[in-house]
C-alpha cells in the first residue's frame, strides 16, 4: 500500500512538471513572435547581437521556434526532452551571465534546468 502511494505521489510529481515543461517553453517561444509578455530582443547579450548577420528580433523569433520544438518533445518523449530543455535553459542563463545581465533571470532560468 506505502509503495502504491509514493509511486502514484512520483507520478503525479513527474506529470506536473512534464506538463510544465510542455506548456512553459511552448508559451514563450509563441510569445517570441508577439512580444506580449516582454519584449524578447533586450535579453540578447549584446556581444552576441553583435554578431549575428541578422537582427535580434529575427534571432529571438528562431529562439522562439526551438522553444516550440523543445515543447513538443517534452510532450512526446518527456526523458529526451527534459535534458533538452535543461541544456537550452542553462545555455540562456549563461549567456545572460556572461553580459551580468539580467541576473535574476539567469538564476530562474537556472533552477528550471535543474528541474526539468
Amino acid at each position: 500500500m506505502e509503495n502504491t502511494i509514493k509511486n502514484h505521489t512520483l507520478n503525479s510529481i513527474f506529470n506536473l512538471l512534464k506538463y510544465v515543461f510542455v506548456v512553459v517553453p511552448i508559451v514563450a517561444g509563441a510569445d517570441k513572435f508577439t512580444n506580449l509578455l516582454t519584449n524578447w530582443e533586450q535579453y540578447v547579450n549584446p556581444s552576441i547581437a553583435d554578431l549575428l548577420p541578422f537582427s535580434a528580433a529575427l534571432f529571438m523569433k528562431i529562439v522562439g521556434v526551438i522553444e516550440i520544438v523543445a515543447g513538443i518533445i517534452v510532450f512526446k518523449k518527456p526523458e529526451l526532452g527534459g535534458f533538452i530543455v535543461s541544456a537550452w535553459l542553462t545555455l540562456i542563463a549563461l549567456s545572460l551571465l556572461a553580459g551580468f545581465n539580467y541576473v535574476d533571470v539567469a538564476v530562474r532560468d537556472l533552477v528550471m534546468a535543474i528541474a526539468a
